[in-house]
């Protein structure tokens, strides 16, 4: 037979596009689909369930992003997962919904069709029943045809002996009901073997031709572009020669479940619980062959028993009477059988009850005999009465659930291929029940299917074409009425008793005035409730608020603590059964006061009802339960508890979410004084996901608040639930899950290694493809933490080999740090780059800037003589061991590696893009960020990188080291630079800013070897140019009107020159000129000194008129603020905090205190100059000594004693400057050196400057050294080979009196003898 009709490609395309589309838009609709399959895998391969579900939850991912890169991404990992494994029906259902989504139509409709292919039941049952009916099943209704043709056949013939027998009694008279409600079939053994066997074979001919019509949809498809049309295959039926013979297994069937005692041959469970049978005799035979039908109401199965052979009239039945019928109606037409009537019928009885064995053949027959004669007893009782008129219509056995014995509503198959009815399967596994109640098989899956809408729709189309047929009740009603009233079914008559002294306690614990009655009512409620005899309708009165106050008020007047425990146990388990329970209990706030405070008082049930009530974080705060709650987190959990949720779990869910307010702070606190942290880390293997999460949060708080916390929580963790949880829980979870996972690994290099194998080890499921795709669909601002988790992890396992999560991990780490809409994202991911070196301290703050900043040479030493702040006494530096250090080393080598080598260095234009940011934040983090990669680059292989960071960096740092005044940011732009000096390439690129970054190198000598390592580099070959070290006139003012400039002195941007007038003159630099911005005429004769203290923003001035005067520094406008009269004319005035010292007209020095006291030291010597630095005065004396006077004891040192004159000349020491613990001398040069450099710790010379000039005045910086006196010329002197760079020529017939350098070493100002001021620049 032939099937007729054509189908095109487009046409299947069409169908099974929209199919696709349906399922890829409904996410109900799916995930049920899904668990069908997964169903299937489970039963078969456990192992490949996992990779199946990974691909699932990629292509979730991929339908609810918005981002195409992702959404690519994400398919392209579950196609080729899918791929890589072998072929089924789950895969197969999968990459047609990928395809699908990804718009590859026809690979979407092939991988469908392979469904068919491998297993066309599923495929047209349960995955793609509209598009079986669609595609396929108007090519096979030559098999519809067969199958009814093949069924007529059977159903033919009756048999005789069964109408004849029945005929021969009547049941009753019209007064009783007579139903046999249980039974599944009213044929004979043999049509029903038949019946059998033609159903078998109907499904296996419709999965061959499935199989067949598949090939062919299949071969359509693919030559579709082609041309060309393919016949339509012919339509197999059942060939002769093929034998299903199943009747020999369906008799061993029926037999094995008859041992059972079970009706209608069908092992039910439901149907063989303790009974109570009656035995009546009915003698009162009728002529009427079907007794009357009451449709009202639904009656047990009963089993008619006979011994073999038997001619007796009479026969003796087992009924079970309806629990709804009245006792004294049955009392009229039944008739009890006693002890002794039992006795009479000992053979039956035996058969029927014990549980001896018998003949098989025997069995076979009895239990062929009973389901027949129930079966037709059944039909009489579903037939009209006679004088209805009404025609008998019986529906399909297939149509009727064997437990409720009612058309189905909604029908469910199982996986043992046997279909019920959804309320009933489900009540019976909700008893406990783990086997099918027919088959007795164990069942792997509890999840019910979805419902079975093949059979639901040809249930609705036979009820179309017979519209007379009328159901004993609406489906819902009867079945529970079926279900709830019969005796046979799952209450038997104990239950009832038990239900009625139930119900009367309830009313006692609603309505009793004593106190002792309503707490026995409370103790039976929960002894009932515990044993789990509670019916619905029972349950129904426990929930109203009746009860509900009735249990409260109990709380409130009880001191029985069991009675207590009992009534807080009933809210909570009814709590959790309806909302009703909750809604009343919070309605009144004094209820909730007194479970709190019960609960405060030691019932740590009430724990429990404290989580169900929902209170706020700020209320609960308010109660002030922390305590009590602490208590029950670090109390023993009890073996048996009887509460849903334990005690402990309970109390962790509350304190997380006191810890979700902003005033959670508190509680951490008090978490960290009760030492619960080692409680709540056991609740991290709690069972419930919730609970875990919670414990999470709470461990989070702990190391956020207090980083010692941290390495307990790391040791003692165990992760391995917490991972496997991952996946279950909602993405704010799962962030909180990372957040924490991110700062445990935040520790030395061993311990972080061990945390970070634990992660990775720790879940069944791959953690790092979990986190791959949370990254996929995070939001903006968490991006960079997971992807900085994920690269660990993935450095961790393979290093050197670039993977999907360490490019997925990078691409957002990238992406966040270029999206400037998202500036907390873009800090985030430039802090996540700056940790990842690997160093942290012990509150798990990165130490890479600190660490940098040693190996640019600015330690804590250098540091202290420029005053700078220490990078953070809080940072808590911590002591690493050589093995650690070694470790640290080797993971910072790897890291920078995958960092500066990911795409050719793309990492490194973010970067310098967030140098030029204004955020403080950003820019800090990048510059670190940017100056550690860099000063990698220097330690790294060389793959080409080092020109990319040139190209997008070395301009930031250049900027950086010669604008910025932080001392620390120009040692880290020096780090980053020295990265590119080594090479050819980069010292051309320095060279156009060459002038700029010598002097950057210069001022900065002082304040790490770095830089005079780089200035050596720089200058090498080149130290004795004058041109390296060029000095070119900035500005010259003549001021001869206020004569001689005696003194001068640098105030920031400001200059302030000291004239023998007694003028003072306060001067501003603007390019090359220099402005008067105030004249001064404080002193009335010269002032021959001015000193500047910087920290206090003051400036002294010290004059031939016998005053030293103060001067305020701190507005645009110099003013004078204090004034000392010292009584003698001052010279060389230096000064500190407390005191100023000047060298008076005579002997000696004068150290005055700002108190006004003063004392002459050193009384003996003529001295001629001083410089003051740190508690000690120096002084240079006229006999050409040196001496060292402490001012706190007045002790004074010789450091060099003086020499006698040489040809009745004098050597005196006329200026004295004091350098990098180098101390500096000038006088004559009549013993072959005018100046000398001594070593300030012990005095030893350790250089000289051979000059033959007379030295009066001196200058030294970092790197030159200047020398003025007669002649008006300054030398230029090398400080490290002391030799001559240069000489500046300031006049011919004058003196150089004073010198100044600014701060910066760049500019050298000058004043000279006939009234000039001049500059000059390097």
């Amino acid at each position: 037979m032939v099937a007729t009709g054509t189908i095109t490609a487009s046409s299947i395309l069409h169908h099974i596009s929209a199919f696709i589309s349906e399922i890829l838009a409904q996410s109900e609709l799916r995930k049920r689909l899904l668990s069908v399959v997964y169903g299937i895998v489970s039963l078969s391969d456990e192992i490949a369930l996992k990779p199946l579900e990974l691909a699932a939850e990629a292509l979730e991912n991929a339908i609810f992003t918005d981002n195409s890169s992702i959404k690519s991404s994400s398919l392209r990992c579950a196609e080729e997962l899918l791929l890589s494994l072998p072929e089924n029906a789950c895969s197969s259902f999968l990459l047609s919904l990928i395809y699908g989504l990804n718009h590859q139509n026809l690979n979407s409709a092939l991988n469908l069709l392979h469904l068919f292919l491998s297993d066309p039941s599923l495929a047209r049952s349960e995955i793609a029943p509209i598009l079986f009916e669609e595609l396929f099943l108007r090519h096979f209704l030559p098999i519809i045809h067969w199958f009814h043709e093949q069924r007529s056949e059977i159903l033919t013939f009756f048999p005789s002996n069964l109408i004849n027998n029945t005929t021969e009694h009547s049941i009753g008279d019209e007064s009783e009901v007579f139903h046999c409600t249980k039974s599944l079939s009213k044929l004979s053994i043999d049509q029903t073997l038949k019946l059998k066997e033609l159903e078998s074979n109907y499904e296996r001919v419709l999965d061959k031709n499935c199989r067949v019509f598949a090939k062919h949809f299949k071969r359509v498809l693919e030559r579709k572009d082609n041309g060309g049309s393919i016949a339509i295959p012919m339509v197999k039926l059942l060939d002769k020669n093929e034998k299903w013979n199943e009747m020999e297994q369906i008799a061993e069937q029926k037999l094995r479940t008859e041992q059972l005692c079970l009706p209608n041959g069908r092992y039910n469970p439901i149907w063989i619980e303790e009974e109570q049978t009656l035995q009546v005799d009915c003698t009162n035979k009728s002529k009427s062959a079907s007794p009357p039908c009451v449709r009202s109401q639904v009656f047990g199965p009963f089993n008619l028993i006979s011994e073999q052979e038997s001619s007796s009239s009479s026969r003796t039945f087992s009924i079970f009477k309806s629990t709804a019928q009245d006792q004294d109606d049955s009392s009229e037409i039944f008739s009890l059988g006693s002890e002794t009537e039992f006795e009479e019928n000992d053979h039956e009885k035996t058969l029927f009850d014990s549980g001896q064995p018998k003949p098989k053949n025997q069995k076979l027959k009895q239990t062929i005999t009973q389901s027949l004669e129930l079966d037709y007893a059944m039909e009489n009782s579903r037939s009209a009465s006679p004088e209805s008129g009404e025609k008998h219509i019986t529906p399909p056995k297939d149509f009727v659930c064997p437990i409720t014995c009612n058309i189905f509503y909604d029908p469910v198959t199982i996986e043992t291929g046997q279909t019920y009815e959804r309320s009933a399967i489900q009540e019976w596994l909700d008893r406990g029940n783990l086997t099918c109640p027919i088959t007795g098989q164990k069942l792997q899956n509890t999840q019910l299917p979805k419902t079975n809408y093949v059979l639901k729709r040809l249930i609705a189309s036979w009820l179309e074409e017979n519209p007379n047929f009328v159901l004993d009740k609406a489906l819902d009603e009867a079945e529970s009425v079926a279900v709830l009233t019969s005796p046979v079914s799952f209450i038997s008559q104990a239950s009832i008793d038990r239900s009625m002294e139930m119900r009367r306690a309830i009313t006692n614990l609603c309505t009793s005035e004593v106190l002792e009655e309503a707490e026995t009512a409370v103790l039976c409620v929960e002894r009932f409730w515990l044993e789990e005899n509670v019916e619905g309708d029972v349950q129904h009165m426990l929930l109203k608020p009746s009860v509900i106050n009735g249990l409260v008020e109990i709380l409130v007047n009880s001191v029985d603590l069991q009675v207590l425990r009992a009534a807080i146990f009933l809210l909570s388990e009814l709590g959790f059964k309806g909302d009703i329970v909750i809604e009343t209990l919070t309605r009144v706030e004094s209820d909730v006061n007194c479970i709190v405070t019960l609960f405060k008082r030691g019932v740590v049930e009430a724990v429990l009802l404290i989580y169900q009530l929902g209170l706020s974080s700020q209320t609960l705060q308010e109660m002030d339960v922390v305590g009590s709650l602490l208590s029950v987190v670090k109390k023993k959990e009890e073996d048996v508890n009887k509460m849903r949720l334990s005690h402990k779990s309970a109390a962790v869910l509350l304190l997380r979410k006191i810890l979700g307010s902003k005033e959670g702070s508190p509680t951490v606190v008090a978490v960290l004084a009760e030492n619960a942290i080692e409680s709540i880390l056991g609740s991290l293997k709690a069972k419930q996901v919730e609970v875990r999460i919670a414990a999470v949060g709470i461990l989070l708080r702990c190391i956020q608040e207090d980083w010692k916390c941290r390495n307990i929580i790391a040791d003692k963790a165990d992760l391995a639930l917490i991972l496997s949880s991952f996946t279950k829980v909602s993405n704010d979870e799962q962030f909180e899950i990372i957040m924490f996972l991110s700062e445990l690994v935040k520790l030395n290099r061993t311990s972080n290694e061990k945390i970070l194998r634990n992660i990775k080890d720790g879940s069944k499921c791959s953690t790092m493809h979990s986190l791959l795709t949370y990254l996929q669909t995070a939001h903006r601002d968490q991006c960079p933490v997971v992807a900085g988790l994920l690269l660990q992890l993935d450095i961790l396992v393979e290093p050197l080999k670039m993977s999907i999560y360490r490019e997925e991990a990078m691409d957002a780490l990238i992406s966040c740090l270029r999206d400037s809409d998202f500036p907390t994202a873009q800090i985030s991911a430039a802090e996540t780059i700056m940790s990842l070196q690997g160093r942290f301290n012990t509150s798990g703050q990165p130490l890479a800037r600190y660490f940098l900043l040693e190996r640019a040479g600015l330690t804590k030493n250098h540091r202290k003589p420029i005053g700078s702040e220490n990078i953070s006494d809080a940072l808590g530096e911590v002591e690493l061991t050589r093995e650690e250090d070694k470790a640290t080393d080797e993971w910072e080598r790897k890291m920078a590696f995958v960092l500066v080598n990911h795409d050719f260095g793309l990492l490194l234009e973010p970067l310098a893009k967030g140098l030029k940011s204004k955020c403080a934040a950003l820019f800090s983090a990048c510059f670190v960020s940017a100056t550690w990669l860099s000063h990698m680059l220097g330690t790294l292989p060389d793959t080409g990188i080092l020109e990319a960071a040139r190209i997008f960096l070395l301009d930031h740092f250049l900027s950086i080291f010669t604008m910025t005044t932080d001392i620390e940011g120009k040692a880290l732009a020096l780090l980053a630079i020295n990265s590119f000096v080594h090479e050819p390439e980069g010292l051309q690129y320095l060279s156009s800013d060459m002038k700029n970054i010598m002097r950057g190198l210069k001022e900065f000598r002082r304040s790490t070897p770095l830089a005079f390592d780089m200035l050596k580099v720089l200058c090498e070959g080149q130290d004795s140019s004058t041109e390296l070290w060029s000095h070119h006139e900035l500005f010259k003012v003549d001021c001869s009107r206020n004569g001689e400039v005696l003194s001068i002195a640098h105030c920031k941007d400001r200059i302030i020159s000291g004239h023998s007038d007694g003028t003072m003159k306060v001067w501003s630099v603007r390019g090359t000129n220099l402005h008067l911005l105030q004249e001064i005429q404080e002193h009335s004769k010269g002032v021959t000194s001015l000193a500047v203290a910087e920290s206090e923003e003051k400036l002294y001035s010290g004059s031939l008129d016998k005053t030293i005067k103060v001067w305020s520094l701190g507005s645009d406008i110099v003013q004078c603020i204090q004034a000392h009269d010292v009584k003698e004319q001052i010279h060389n005035l230096v000064v500190s905090k407390s005191v100023a010292c000047f060298i008076p007209h005579g002997v000696g020095i004068r150290v005055y205190s700002w108190a006004g006291e003063s004392k002459l030291l050193n009384s003996s010597k003529h001295v001629k100059c001083l410089n003051l630095m740190h508690g000690k005065l120096y002084c240079g004396c006229h006999d050409s000594s040196i001496q060292e006077v402490d001012l706190a004891t007045g002790t004074v040192s010789y450091i060099h004693s003086g020499s006698r004159k040489l040809l009745g000349k004098a050597n005196p020491i006329h200026a004295l400057q004091v350098y990098d613990e180098q101390l500096f001398s000038a006088s004559t040069a009549l013993d072959g050196a005018a100046v000398k450099i001594r070593c300030r710790s012990n005095y030893g010379v350790i250089g000289s400057l051979s000059t033959a000039m007379d030295v009066r005045t001196m200058a030294v910086g970092s790197n030159l050294t200047y020398l003025g006196g007669k002649g008006g010329v300054v030398e230029i002197w090398s400080r490290e080979k002391h030799n001559k760079i240069d000489t500046l020529q300031i006049g011919r017939n004058c003196k150089v009196v004073c010198m100044s350098l600014n701060e910066r070493e760049d500019v050298l100002v000058i004043g000279t003898s006939d009234g000039r001021i001049q500059a000059w620049e390097l």
